[in-house]
């Protein structure tokens, strides 16, 4: 199939948002002025009068002919960017286009996938599906942020399931590993180095470091295997001479789906002596049933379903998730970031096929 015959206004359409994407800089909470923008070009380009919503800086848009007693399907990509690194050889804000290749900050995350779920959304909308379907451009994605599509989703109508943007080839990923950073105190009995008095904070500490190198938690899961947890920042001591009363590390935890984030937290508070406070609760594992109609589609297409090591939307989403888009990941918060037109002509056709006719079942 010709993609660039079926879906060629699309694409060309897509580009021309991505460009003025890359031009407008929306590090995460500094977004406004590409929600803006994104605004504007819906209005203009929408083959149908869109009921577009705003809340802070994430833009959403429903279907028409809205009807609450179909399910209602979520297609989610962030318009919020990492800064720039320092390596770049050209202006990551200026789109530079050079045969297949598109260059500039944002491009493959997450740009390539917000502009093709908006086609895609143009696509489906119309009455045609069994299902409705809402496009949301959300902010904060790439820090987690409460202003991004956690504020959105109490002002949406119920939504039974989603397809979150994000630069995975193309492949489906149904099931992605949680985050929790916990913050740990030693607590040890300040004395003089030179004499033998004293407790010191880091020796205490070193035993629970050690138990979170080696432990290992025994629900595995077969697409994102172990829990894994890294001791990754330290800090003890005021001067050589004194023996520290406290030491002060930091552990990265990422959770699989058999365990929720507050039942890892219990379990390790039963295991080590230290004080441990989870910054946040918030980023649970995420997956979805190899049964639910999106997965069904996806393996039925020849589509490999993966599990994701990196945080995304879905994490905060407490329904059905399918994470893919076009790009790849390992592109992402790098220097000279692109995406491949060829890429996005892909990723509006595979999404066409995968959720064209798709069977959604029941209202949420």
């Amino acid at each position: 199939m010709n993609i660039m015959k079926k879906y060629d206004s699309n694409v060309r359409q897509a580009i021309d948002l991505l460009q003025m994407l890359i031009s407008t800089p929306s590090i995460s909470k500094e977004e406004s002025d590409a929600a803006d923008k994104l605004q504007t070009f819906i209005l203009r380009s929408a083959p149908f009068r869109v009921d577009m919503h705003r809340h802070l800086n994430n833009i959403w848009c429903v279907s028409p002919d809205f009807d609450s007693a179909k399910p209602t399907l979520l297609l989610d990509a962030h318009i919020d960017t990492v800064r720039p690194v320092a390596d770049w050889s050209s202006q990551p804000y200026t789109p530079v286009i050079s045969g297949d290749r598109i260059t500039g900050l944002g491009s493959n995350d997450d740009g390539g996938s917000l502009v093709s779920l908006l086609q895609v959304f143009y696509l489906l909308s119309g009455g045609k599906q069994n299902y409705n379907t809402i496009f949301l451009a959300s902010a904060e994605e790439e820090i987690s942020g409460k202003g991004g599509i956690e504020a959105v989703l109490p002002l949406l109508p119920p939504i039974s399931c989603a397809v979150v943007g994000e630069p995975t080839g193309m492949r489906p990923a149904i099931a992605e590993k949680g985050l929790m950073v916990l913050d740990c105190v030693a607590h040890g009995i300040a004395g003089h180095a030179a004499r033998d008095t004293g407790k010191n904070a880091i020796y205490v500490a070193l035993k629970d470091i050690d138990w979170f190198r080696e432990y290992k938690f025994p629900k595995q899961s077969p697409l994102l295997g172990d829990v894994r947890m890294s001791v990754t920042q330290i800090s003890a001591g005021t001067q050589h001479n004194v023996v520290p009363d406290v030491c002060k590390f930091v552990v990265d935890v990422r959770s699989n789906e058999c365990y929720s984030n507050r039942e890892l937290l219990g379990l390790i508070r039963e295991n080590v002596s230290v004080d441990v406070e989870p910054r946040s609760l918030r980023l649970n594992s995420s997956s979805i049933s190899l049964e639910h109609p999106l997965s069904l589609r996806a393996v039925e297409m020849g589509l490999v379903p993966f599990g994701s090591p990196t945080l995304s939307n879905q994490a905060l989403l407490d329904i059905p998730t399918i994470k893919m888009g076009p790009g790849d990941s390992s592109r992402s918060h790098t220097a000279n970031e692109y995406i491949l037109i060829s890429e996005i002509e892909q990723g509006i056709e595979v999404y066409m096929q995968l959720l064209d006719g798709l069977i959604l079942n029941g209202a949420s």
